[in-house]
């Protein structure tokens, strides 16, 4: 059924699919169709960061970034979504065209620059959604604060949303807003955690409700530099870390139509890259939970990703190119390859 879709989709421009794939998830769930697309919840639970999940199979920030599909997307059988990218105040993004797909090496270039319809109005839609399994939501900055104070919308959104998010991730990575990943390194990252641990704290202390914090970052780092991010994800006991975002390296597509377009590129050319981040984060963080992200598009896929070091696992372009079946077949995988204990940290007890 999928693939007939999306021969119908494919036919159009990106975005333009994209709305319309959400909108005839929604009529499905609406329908209750769910279970005719692949959404039967594996069950394969894991503890990590203090949180129970179904399963290890989550859904990437980016595909919803309003929180306007949850339920539709939470049928399908993830053990987490996650949503956003969220910033403070509603902004268009950058201009259309901004979505391409590169078919040929089940890629897609975004750059679509955090359009989104604010934090208050994501908060709603969460507010409002059914979805029983895990949340994450996804904070960004506007493109008009300058980088200098981004820390001030970083916290402007933590304090909006803790109250609804299982977990939050802190976005630094990127590539669509100027100078954000300069958010990564050094001082600026410090800081950043710093002001935000600090926060977070305090509002678990004043909600009684803890709320875990994860970094997501960028491919594009040498290992020296993954240490150093991992430092100072360590000293400022950050709960987690999402590895990786896009990259934009242009390497594996060059040649290919829309390969020089601006913007972060995800999919099968990521999915080494991120690998290496993983295995290089694991070496330096043994006991914080890695969240695996770029490049799965199968069963086998997820499971390099686990036994690279992640605990869990995103979907993002492969859930695009291969449809609802995919968040199935991985679960099971990874269920599977725990029951004959490949997967790393089947035998170790679960950071939280």
């Amino acid at each position: 059924m999928y693939s007939l879709a999306r021969s119908i989709l494919f036919r159009l421009d990106a975005e333009t699919a994209h709305g319309y794939a959400l909108s005839a998830l929604d009529l499905a769930h609406r329908l209750k169709l769910a279970s005719r697309l692949g959404g039967t919840r594996v069950d394969d639970p894991v503890e990590l960061m203090g949180l129970r999940f179904p399963n290890r199979v989550g859904l990437a920030a980016g595909l919803d970034k309003n929180a306007d599909h949850l339920d539709a997307l939470g049928a399908l059988g993830f053990g987490f979504v996650e949503v956003g990218t969220v910033t403070p105040k509603p902004q268009d993004g950058n201009p259309r065209p901004r979505l391409f797909r590169l078919p040929e090496r089940g890629a897609i270039i975004n750059r679509m620059g955090f359009n989104n319809a604010g934090v208050d109005h994501l908060i709603t839609r969460v507010r409002k959604s059914r979805y029983d399994g895990i949340i994450g939501i996804n904070i960004g900055k506007n493109l008009t604060t300058p980088v200098e104070q981004a820390v001030d919308d970083y916290l402007a959104c933590l304090v909006k949303v803790h109250a609804y998010a299982d977990y939050v991730t802190v976005n630094i990575s990127s590539p669509n807003t100027p100078g954000l990943r300069n958010l990564q390194f050094g001082e600026h990252l410090d800081a950043l955690l710093a002001a935000l641990r600090e926060a977070g704290s305090r509002l678990d202390h004043e909600t009684g409700r803890r709320v875990p914090l994860a970094v997501k970052i960028a491919p594009d780092m040498s290992d020296e530099e993954v240490g150093l991010v991992a430092g100072s994800i360590a000293a400022n006991r950050i709960d987690a870390v999402i590895a990786t975002n896009t990259t934009l390296s242009r390497e594996a597509v060059v040649g290919l139509l829309h390969a020089e377009e601006q913007g972060g590129l995800s999919g099968k050319p990521v999915f080494e890259a991120s690998n290496r981040v993983i295995r290089e984060l694991r070496r330096h963080l043994p006991g914080v939970p890695i969240i695996g992200v770029g490049g799965i598009d199968s069963g086998e896929a997820a499971l390099a990703k686990v036994e690279a070091g992640a605990d869990l696992v995103q979907l993002y372009s492969g859930f695009i190119y291969r449809g609802p079946g995919l968040v199935g077949e991985c679960a099971r995988a990874l269920r599977a390859a725990r029951s004959r204990r490949r997967v790393p940290g089947s035998e170790r007890k679960p950071a939280t």
